[in-house]
């Protein structure tokens, strides 16, 4: 289907612009651009359709022509995409999806192993943890698997920081989380003094950023503060432990007025790694960087004899939570990956096969039965 062409002017580009347009951009679509068809970013996606920002202003789109049995592949908020233009269709149709530099994606809570989208064309994820609760360590480091994995960078904000009027405490818990986020900025922030605040604007202003956490973190405050109105709705969390209600239900992007496109996302309560290996290494890159120092390349880093892992915990440098949370992370992660992947499957059927047989001798050995 092809449709009179509608060239994008100089004038009218400066909208796509606000919203992340580039020549890289450009240049993959030009297919679509040759068809008469019109960019723009999907900034929200509700039953079907979809609000597009296009040069000519925001547009309501459906989805049916783009909508593929792979959940990892439906249409998401912050793709860019290919629209009707103004006139050809009524309703007006969404006919493509340009490939997606980056995504952010989780396993879902159901049975069926299945991954979803929660951010397209992201470079970088904030994630937002609440200093009005026990600071969990091991749901920070999933989130940085999956940032990571996603091809963003991360940074992790503590919001409400002014719930913790003192200095020294305040930076004890910025040290905790330094030592479970190598490479990654840690920011204290509070929406109402708006202590960081411009700390984090600073890294916000260039590319597009997705707003991650749990419910009753503080990201729709923090939304609101960057974009300089109040876009999202906000509720008090509960003070016995600090979770929220979701204010935010679907995933919706804004135009930052220092430049800059962020994505507010609704509080996640599970935090499924999604295929993101890559990530955990990168989250405990202290763990991959000694294990190149072990007997073998495939130790374990459980009780085989000269694990540079196992000795750096028992002379107290790496701590053992660490090492629990990381074998925990792939662990999980390889269930994942196995569902969905027949050799992964047979990978570890073999290995569980291997493990037991060691066992057997082992035991064998000792009751004296093998000679």
């Amino acid at each position: 289907m092809s449709f009179p062409l509608s060239p994008i002017t100089s004038s009218s580009s400066s909208t796509l612009d606000a919203h992340g347009w580039d020549s890289g951009w450009a240049s993959a679509f030009a297919p679509y651009a040759a068809q008469g068809l019109v960019p723009g970013r999907v900034i929200r996606v509700d039953r079907g359709q979809c609000d597009v920002a296009t040069a000519e202003g925001t547009v309501r789109a459906d989805t049916a022509f783009v909508t593929p049995h792979d959940p990892l592949r439906v249409i998401c908020t912050g793709d860019w995409a290919a629209v009707d233009p103004e006139g050809a269709a009524d309703p007006r149709y969404v006919r493509a999806c340009l490939p997606r530099r980056t995504a952010f994606a989780r396993s879902t809570s159901s049975k069926r192993s299945e991954g979803q989208i929660l951010a397209a064309n992201v470079d970088h994820a904030v994630i937002t943890v609440s200093l009005a609760v026990e600071l969990d360590l091991g749901r920070i480091e999933r989130f940085l698997a999956l940032a990571w994995e996603s091809g963003a960078q991360p940074t992790v904000v503590l919001s409400k920081a002014d719930l913790v009027p003192d200095p020294v405490g305040l930076s004890y818990l910025v040290e905790d989380v330094e030592t479970v986020a190598p490479g990654v900025q840690v920011v204290p922030l509070s929406s109402a003094t708006g202590e960081g605040l411009d700390v984090l604007s600073a890294v916000v202003a260039g590319g597009t950023t997705v707003l991650l956490g749990v419910s009753g973190a503080g990201k729709s405050t923090l939304a609101n503060a960057l974009v300089g109105e109040d876009v999202m709705d906000v509720r008090a969390a509960r003070d016995i432990d600090g979770k929220g209600r979701h204010t935010t239900t679907t995933r919706n992007l804004f135009v930052l007025p220092g430049g800059g496109v962020l994505i507010d996302t609704p509080g996640l309560r599970g935090v499924g790694l999604w295929d993101a290996e890559t990530g955990v290494g990168q989250v405990f890159s202290e763990i991959e960087e000694l294990s190149g120092n072990c007997r073998f390349h495939d130790c374990a880093h459980e009780a085989e004899p000269g694990c540079a892992v196992t000795a750096a915990v028992e002379d107290g440098s790496l701590p053992v939570r660490r090492l629990e949370s990381y074998r925990k992370l792939l662990r999980e992660n390889q269930r994942i990956v196995a569902k969905t992947d027949a050799r992964v499957r047979n990978e570890i059927l073999k290995d569980w096969k291997r493990k037991g047989a060691e066992g057997r001798r082992a035991m064998e050995l000792k009751r004296g039965h093998v000679r």
